[in-house]
């Protein structure tokens, strides 16, 4: 973010009385300043900043509310989809690697000001790849819940256009909201933008349109998140991988997550007797998605049949229906 924007997001956090983006963005600024070479002043800026902060920290103590969500307005609203999320990381089942990583993300953002105190940038812009149903649109949204940051879903039926070079001035306007409003900027299904610029059906309008994100991305150093995620890692243009902070592999669940993905999601139901040895077996192979579809379809039998207990063949056949059914 240039200084001209700094201004602008100040003037814009001051107006909506947004004191902890007004102090994030300041705390922002001191640091862009700091690489400048403007020690002085970025020192100056941190002063101020510590002051401000003292002042408000019985607040700060009280706790901090989400931040306001202001919903995209005009031609954006064509391109963008705005909620809050109540997802969390502790809603999620994940092997030990991935929560360390995903903690680590929210752990940089939740303490950003001590870093950019010291010239340093949380991770703030994340490529998941993996397959489908493995929990990556999940983590979009437990990311933005842990936060309490609005989750902005970029919508590429409206983004992308007919003529030449209307997408790449739609991805302006996302990236323009992108400095201005914090919060999680989720781009699913990536290699839609993303596609590599020598693929064998690459045109002009592809380039044009990677060759935009790719300056856009690189030169975006605001208060949001943006997470982009795709099922094809091998679709995308190198070049892209190097652009992100951290590129977070997701994978089919192991033994272990299948199981507690299982007894997470019957929560509530008597697991009675469950072979879980043949249970695991028989999900090998599914996505997390899929086992959980599996378990609410245990659970309806289970309801239906006026009991609350969930037997091993009721968890294997719903496995199995759900094998059958992944094409």
């Amino acid at each position: 973010m240039t200084t001209s924007r700094h201004i602008v997001a100040l003037l814009q956090s001051y107006i909506a009385n947004d004191e902890e983006r007004f102090l994030s963005i300041a705390t922002q600024l001191a640091a862009h300043e700091a690489r400048q070479g403007h020690g002085k002043l970025a020192q100056e800026l941190r002063e101020l900043i510590d002051s401000a902060k003292g002042k408000t920290a019985k607040v700060a103590r009280r706790g901090v509310g989400p931040v306001p969500l202001a919903q995209p307005k005009g031609e954006l609203s064509a391109f963008l989809a705005a909620r809050y999320s109540d997802i969390r990381l502790s809603s999620m089942i994940l092997d030990p690697e991935l929560h360390d990583r995903l903690a680590r993300v929210l752990r940089e953002q939740r303490q950003q000001a001590r870093l950019r105190a010291r010239a340093l940038t949380p991770r703030r812009k994340l490529l998941l790849v993996g397959p489908p149903g493995s929990g990556k649109t999940m983590t979009a949204e437990a990311i933005a819940g842990e936060l309490k940051l609005p989750l902005f879903t970029v919508l590429y039926d409206g983004l992308i256009g007919k003529l030449l070079g209307e997408t790449a001035a739609r991805l302006r306007l996302v990236f323009d909201a992108i400095a201005l409003q914090r919060g999680v900027y989720f781009f699913d299904e990536f290699d839609a933008i993303g596609t590599q610029r020598a693929g064998p059906n690459d045109v002009g309008e592809i380039r044009r349109v990677l060759n935009s994100f790719l300056q856009f991305l690189e030169n975006d150093d605001g208060p949001s998140l943006i997470i982009a995620a795709t099922n094809h890692p091998e679709l995308l243009d190198r070049a892209l991988f190097r652009r992100f902070d951290d590129v977070i592999k997701y994978s089919l669940p192991t033994a272990g997550v299948v199981r507690g993905i299982l007894e997470a999601r019957l929560t509530g139901y008597l697991l009675k007797d469950i072979a879980w040895d043949s249970v695991i077996d028989t999900a090998m192979g599914l996505s997390q998605a899929e086992i959980s579809r599996a378990a609410d379809e245990a659970a309806k039998i289970a309801v239906l049949a006026e009991h609350n207990v969930i037997t091993t063949s009721a968890l294997m056949t719903a496995l199995s229906e759900r094998k059958k059914a992944d094409f």
